[in-house]
């Protein structure tokens, strides 16, 4: 538990690698949804490319600027998440809010609540095999930070 505590073990890291399975790339929209400061965001994409959790990949030449990647280990901490996510999602929200985010599975197209066994078909998923959409609220939020951030 220490040791994987020494890699993703603080609220950023697990920011960051949140965005990057909601399909974030790029440093400033990672930044503008952790709300990380860039020194902040900087050092724990460091800290987790040298880890071996996510990659560094050139997008842009002039100016060299980089996007990010999660490797197979990376991917594999996924699990992780989704246990964070349903305990947060039963845990730490009104009753009135609905899920921040619905996943429905790819092959047979039912939702799969907070389970990581599609409840129709029985199947065990993985965040690869599905299709998220965000609640309303959720993408507000979303919308809201990436606003605050371009006012700025």
């Amino acid at each position: 538990m220490s040791r994987s505590l020494d890699v993703v073990g603080d609220r950023w890291s697990v920011l960051v690698l949140r965005e990057l399975y909601m399909g974030a790339a790029r440093f400033e929209e990672i930044q503008i949804q952790t709300e990380a400061t860039p020194q902040m965001l900087a050092t724990r994409l460091k800290a987790l490319e040298a880890d071996g959790m996510i990659e560094r990949h050139p997008y842009s030449e002039k100016p060299l600027r980089h996007e990010y990647r999660l490797t197979e280990k990376g991917r594999a901490f996924y699990p992780v998440i989704h246990a964070l996510r349903a305990w947060g999602e039963t845990w730490c929200k009104d009753e009135s809010e609905e899920l921040a985010v619905s996943f429905v599975h790819r092959e047979c197209g039912h939702d799969v609540g907070l389970s990581n066994v599609c409840p129709h078909c029985g199947v065990p998923v993985e965040r690869k095999d599905l299709d998220a959409t965000l609640s309303q609220q959720f993408a507000n939020e979303r919308a809201g930070r990436r606003a605050a951030f371009k006012r700025k």
